[in-house]
């Protein structure tokens, strides 16, 4: 093991063999935090968009879907390339981890440059091929160019990111995450409160924050130990190290594209009950990231484990940890429904108080569809833990069904069918929310039966090999 740090080394042994939910929490809860501050960040946003009026609001919350599809790119990539060198740590292939953590930074900055030249010089074609209000597009194309520069440099953070992860280094990830928080607050502030920007301050706040994260990622990175310091000398564009990483990384970044493509056509069916119903949507997604945001800790944290377990060919431990995921993030979405549903006026009216008035309206608007939506929290925690053993095992193509499935299965033609069939107003957009999110916890159930069923035979056949080696000796 003398590729590896010390410290690397360590972890990697815990990871193994330490009791199930003590690594699982020790793991997961700095990255559950992680996942609630990035929510806390678009709230913020929110709040600001508010601030300056409910044409923002909306104009944000339909941006930022766009800008989720485009983020899928980085986001496919960052979690094919950690299952990847979490496979490969777990067996203690220090090489493969070197050739695989150089390779996904190289293939990171090249997905940056291309985005960034297709989208920044024409972002207003862009968003009218998407089908974007045009209204929102007056508010918002500055907006979304900064978004477009921000997302450059989340592509490669989010490969830092996910490798420290699967390192171990989930308090490090919250400890740069609280300063990129204070940092967003502080300049966002300033920006609107101080000196009455709009939202092109707003996105410009992101994007400084996330910056912060590159140029620490840079410093520290070739001054690593062991097999995790980066070297441009080991990277290996060649198909048996980029093959494998692709093979898990275009399912992700197709399903997360086409998730966030297929909320971008839920925003826009959306508008024909108002624009100010896109604003109202956004928000109650961001008071539901409240709680899912946990659930999205625990999955980031709970994959990599899963992956290294695998590595090592400790399948029973995988199945441990997989239903321990599933209690905590059960527990979780009922913590969540208890705490949002006796709040829920609350949180929402927040977002209806503007810099000059009270929308009462608006607060009503997002009730009506979050009351709906809440519904699906406990569903979505079995989702959550069942794509952390999904991904853990490299099942990138059951994840895709899965968030496929959500949206183009069982959301947008339920809105359509409401839309088309019902007189339902607004309300049918959290109507379909619910639907959604209650039938893909149930989709995950089905899945998950015959890769329980192959674990297990794993195990069997795992153990029967055990006991010839000892009958032979």
């Amino acid at each position: 093991m003398a590729g590896f740090s010390k410290k690397d080394e360590q972890y990697r042994q815990y990871a193994l063999t330490a009791s199930p939910v003590k690594v699982i929490m020790s793991a997961c809860m700095p990255l559950a935090l992680y996942q609630v501050l990035q929510s806390v960040f678009k709230i913020f946003d929110a709040l600001l968009a508010s601030h300056i009026g409910a044409e923002a609001v909306s104009a944000v919350s339909c941006l930022s879907q766009i800008t989720l599809m485009i983020t899928a790119l980085g986001s496919g990539l960052a979690i094919g390339g950690s299952i990847k060198i979490s496979e490969a740590y777990g067996r203690g292939d220090d090489v493969m981890v070197r050739q695989r953590l150089a390779t996904v930074y190289a293939m990171a900055v090249l997905v940056s440059l291309v985005v960034a030249g297709t989208l920044i010089p024409f972002a207003p074609a862009f968003l009218r091929l998407l089908k974007t209000p045009e209204d929102l597009i007056a508010a918002g194309v500055g907006y979304f160019r900064v978004e477009i520069l921000t997302l450059v440099v989340t592509f490669f953070n989010t490969v830092y990111i996910a490798i420290e992860r699967s390192r171990g280094h989930a308090k490090k990830i919250l400890n740069l995450n609280l300063v990129i928080i204070l940092v967003k607050l502080g300049l966002s502030a300033i920006f609107v409160f101080v000196m009455h920007g709009g939202l092109v301050l707003i996105a410009m706040a992101t994007l400084i924050s996330q910056l912060l994260i590159l140029f620490y990622a840079l410093l520290t990175m070739p001054k690593d130990e062991g097999a995790f310091r980066f070297s441009p000398q080991n990277i290996r564009m060649k198909k048996d190290t980029v093959a494998p990483l692709l093979n898990l990384a275009y399912p992700v970044s197709a399903e997360k594209m086409l998730f966030a493509a297929g909320k971008v056509i839920v925003n826009s069916m959306s508008g024909v009950y108002g624009a100010l119903t896109v604003g109202a949507l956004g928000i109650s997604n961001n008071i539901g990231g409240l709680t899912t945001s946990w659930h999205m800790g625990f999955t980031d944290g709970g994959a990599p484990l899963i992956s290294q377990n695998r590595g090592a060919g400790n399948y029973r431990r995988t199945l441990q940890m997989y239903f321990w995921l599933l209690g905590i993030d059960i527990i979780i979405g009922v913590v969540g429904l208890i705490l949002v549903s006796t709040t829920l006026p609350w949180l929402a009216g927040i977002f209806a108080q503007s810099e000059s008035n009270f929308d009462a309206g608006f607060r009503d608007m997002i009730v009506d569809i979050h009351r709906w939506e809440m519904l699906g929290y406990i569903t979505l925690g079995i989702n959550s833990a069942t794509l952390a053993l999904l991904l853990g095992y490299g099942y990138t193509k059951l994840t895709m069904i899965l968030n496929v499935s959500r949206v183009f299965v069982f959301r947008v033609p339920v809105l359509w069918f409401l839309q088309e069939f019902t007189k339902m107003d607004a309300e049918a957009v959290g109507v379909t929310m619910m639907v959604s999110n209650v039938c893909t916890g149930l989709l995950a159930i089905v899945l998950v039966i015959p890769v329980i069923r192959h674990i297990r035979k794993l195990i069997r056949e795992e153990e029967s090999n055990q006991e010839l080696q000892t009958s032979n000796l």
